[in-house]
């Protein structure tokens, strides 16, 4: 099957990538600037398009222009800037009319879980997932849409701002509004939805898909400081303004202020799946063993083994091609040390 994945340089994209050309399948990375593509092992297994949601000259010419294209994996999200609902929006018209317009059988989205809550008191970000989720949907071909909360893997930017404010904060201070249940999943587990998802012919509608453990993000957080051997105290702190958090977490983090932003409204609600449809549906042969969160923040923090190829490496580790702010500075070497159980 030959793929289109929108967004192929993002955490995502580069991890989903190596799975689908491992899975046999002709992937055709699209991405703004393809030069950035070169940082990643998989560059030159890949056909490149020069995309840009935003255009609909580029939309078109990337689907259209590619009459063998079978599926398309749509990985772009805004995160703030002016009017950016709306550009998620015009983003998500092209994008459908394009592939209406292609012989394209198969349209996947990564969203993210809408808690249950009415329409009008969600976050900007979800909400402009969510709309993004409705005019994909309609598109005349099969859409699988795949709704996941915080993802855990190194250069994820929910788990890189988690871990920063964890590590350069004294105290760990949580607001009372942050105190939320949250489902973590691995990227790997988030990959394996997705590449299911492509060639699922039976697949269709929205699932929430979560890693199979339940926690409060204050805990989530606790997890990391333990397992780095850096415990600390940890208050809540019953009134503090968001817009504070928010201007504290941007500029503790190396993450753009926008994305911070972002990604905090969404701890205002419990981010949970609603069932495991997922599972039986996506991957009816059994998906035997969902990462742990455990086990994913401790690969997810180690430092990469430079002495394997990067395609013998570990995805939920760091890897080349990764943002500069999701290894702390420190090149491709984690400074985090384990502590010993």
């Amino acid at each position: 099957m030959r793929v289109l994945v929108f967004g192929a340089g993002g955490y995502v994209g580069s991890r989903l990538i190596p799975a689908l050309l491992e899975d046999g399948h002709q992937v055709v990375a699209g991405a703004r600037n393809l030069h950035k593509l070169d940082a990643f092992w998989w560059g030159d297994a890949v056909d490149r398009v020069e995309l840009d949601a935003t255009e609909d000259d580029s939309v078109r010419a990337a689907i259209a222009a590619d009459p063998s294209l079978e599926a398309v994996v749509y990985l772009v999200h805004g995160m703030g800037g002016e009017d950016f609902r709306e550009v998620d929006r015009a983003a998500a018209r092209r994008v459908r009319a394009a592939v209406d317009a292609s012989e394209v059988k198969a349209l996947v989205y990564l969203s993210g879980i809408i808690p249950d809550i009415p329409r009008e008191e969600l976050s900007e970000h979800l909400a402009s997932r969510l709309e993004v989720e409705e005019e994909l949907s309609a598109a005349r071909c099969r859409f699988v849409g795949l709704r996941a909360a915080v993802v855990l893997g190194a250069a994820s930017t929910s788990f890189e701002l988690m871990t920063q404010l964890a590590h350069r904060l004294p105290v760990t201070v949580f607001p009372d509004w942050m105190d939320h249940l949250v489902e973590p999943i691995a990227v790997v587990d988030a990959v394996a939805a997705i590449r299911a998802a492509v060639t699922t012919e039976s697949a269709h509608g929205v699932y929430d898909i979560g890693g199979g453990e339940v926690i409060a993000y204050p805990q989530l957080v606790q997890k990391v400081l333990e397992l780095t051997d850096q415990e600390r105290p940890g208050f809540s702190v019953p009134v503090m303004p968001q817009a504070l958090v928010t201007a504290v977490g941007s500029w503790l983090s190396d993450i753009p202020a926008p994305t911070v932003t972002a990604l905090m409204e969404s701890l205002r609600e419990d981010m949970v799946a609603r069932d495991e449809r997922w599972l039986s549906e996506l991957l009816p042969d059994g998906h035997a063993t969902r990462v742990t969160i455990d086990e994913a923040l401790r690969r997810s923090l180690a430092a990469p083994d430079v002495s394997r190829s990067p395609r013998e490496r570990d995805p939920l580790a760091v890897m080349p091609g990764d943002p500069s702010w999701a290894t702390n500075g420190e090149g491709q070497e984690r400074v985090l040390e384990f502590k010993q159980d």
